[in-house]
C-alpha cells in the first residue's frame, strides 16, 4: 500500500520538482522559498542529493517551509543515505515505492548506471519500478520519478545513454509524466514519449500543476 497524501477534494495539487542538488544547501534555501511562494503541495527532489558534500540543509530549507517531501537517491547518493535523511526529516524515500494522492499516484526509481554509491544496474532499476508500481493499481493519473532518464530520449544528446528500462516503464505503465534529472547538459529539456510527458526537472525545478 502507498502513503496517501490528502488534500481538499476540487482543489489542484502544486509539485515543485527538481534534482542534481549536489549538496548545495544555498540552492535548496532558494528552492524551498520559491516551494512557499508557489504554495506547492509537494516537493519532489529526484535524486543526487549529495554526493559532493555534506548533507546538512538539502532537506531541512523544506521542512522548515512545512512542505510534505517525496525524495529518490541518484548515483552520487547512496541508498542508505537516502533512508537516512528520509528517517531524519520525516520524508519519503519512494526508490521502490508509492504515494497517492485522490486520483493521482506518484512511484519511482533512483539511482543509476555509472561512477557513484548508487550505480544500479538496468534490470534493477525494471524491478523497483515494477514493484513500486504495483500499489498504484486503479490509480488513473500516475507520475513516474526516476533520476535517470529513458532510452530513447533528447537527453542521450549528452551522450549517455538513457535507462532501457525506463523506457519500458513508460510504455508499460503509462505514465501521464516522468520527472528526472541526470543530465545536467539537458537542463529543462521536455519531450513526449509514447504518450507520456518527460521533464528533466534540472537544479532549477519545475512546477507542475495537476
Amino acid at each position: 500500500m502507498g502513503e496517501k497524501i490528502e488534500k481538499k477534494s476540487g482543489s489542484k495539487f502544486r509539485i515543485l520538482a527538481a534534482g542534481d542538488m549536489h549538496g548545495d544547501s544555498d540552492l535548496t534555501k532558494i528552492l524551498a522559498i520559491r516551494a512557499e511562494k508557489e504554495n506547492v503541495d509537494l516537493v519532489i527532489l529526484t535524486g543526487d542529493l549529495t554526493g559532493w558534500t555534506e548533507t546538512k540543509d538539502i532537506i531541512k530549507p523544506f521542512k522548515d517551509k512545512h512542505k510534505k517531501v517525496l525524495i529518490i537517491p541518484g548515483n552520487w547518493d547512496s541508498f542508505a543515505t537516502a533512508d537516512f535523511l528520509a528517517n531524519v526529516y520525516g520524508v519519503k524515500n519512494i526508490h521502490g515505492y508509492s504515494v497517492t494522492y485522490q486520483n493521482i499516484g506518484i512511484f519511482g526509481a533512483g539511482g543509476a548506471r555509472g561512477p557513484g554509491p548508487g550505480d544500479i544496474s538496468d534490470n534493477e532499476i525494471w524491478k523497483t519500478l515494477e514493484k513500486a508500481h504495483s500499489g498504484l493499481k486503479g490509480i488513473e493519473k500516475k507520475i513516474m520519478v526516476t533520476h535517470m532518464h529513458p532510452s530513447g530520449s533528447k537527453s542521450e544528446f549528452s551522450g549517455v545513454p538513457g535507462s532501457k528500462s525506463i523506457e519500458r516503464a513508460i510504455r508499460k505503465f503509462k505514465p501521464d509524466i516522468l520527472l528526472h534529472s541526470h543530465i545536467h547538459e539537458a537542463s529543462g529539456f521536455e519531450e513526449i514519449i509514447d504518450k507520456t510527458r518527460v521533464i528533466n526537472v534540472a537544479r532549477e525545478g519545475r512546477i507542475i500543476e495537476i
